[in-house]
C-alpha cells in the first residue's frame, strides 16, 4: 500500500500559481522548497491511498475555504524565507 500526503499536491499547484504574484521574491530551488514545507507544516496532511480516496480528497480541497487557507499559509510562508533565506548567495 502506497501512501500519500495529498496536500502536498495542492500547495505545489498554488505555489506555481502564485509565483507571478510575488516577482521579486527569490524562487530559487532551495526557497520554493522552504517555503512549501513551511506552508505543509502548518496545514492538516490529506493522505490517500487509493483512486477513490484521490478523488474524495480532491473534492473535499477543492472549496474555497482550503483554497484560501492554502493561500494564506504560502504568503506567511514567503514571509518568513523572505527574510530568512537559506540559500547560498552569488
Amino acid at each position: 500500500m502506497e501512501l500519500k500526503n495529498y496536500m502536498e499536491d495542492f500547495v505545489l499547484d498554488k505555489l506555481e500559481e502564485l509565483i507571478p504574484h510575488y516577482p521579486d521574491y527569490c524562487w530559487c530551488d532551495d526557497c520554493k522548497r522552504d517555503v512549501a514545507i513551511l506552508a505543509l507544516n502548518h496545514l492538516p496532511p490529506k493522505y490517500i491511498s487509493t483512486d477513490k480516496g484521490q478523488i474524495l480528497t480532491r473534492a473535499e480541497c477543492l472549496g474555497q475555504q482550503y483554497d484560501a487557507e492554502i493561500v494564506k499559509q504560502i504568503a506567511a510562508a514567503v514571509a518568513v524565507v523572505k527574510a530568512h533565506p537559506r540559500h547560498k548567495t552569488a
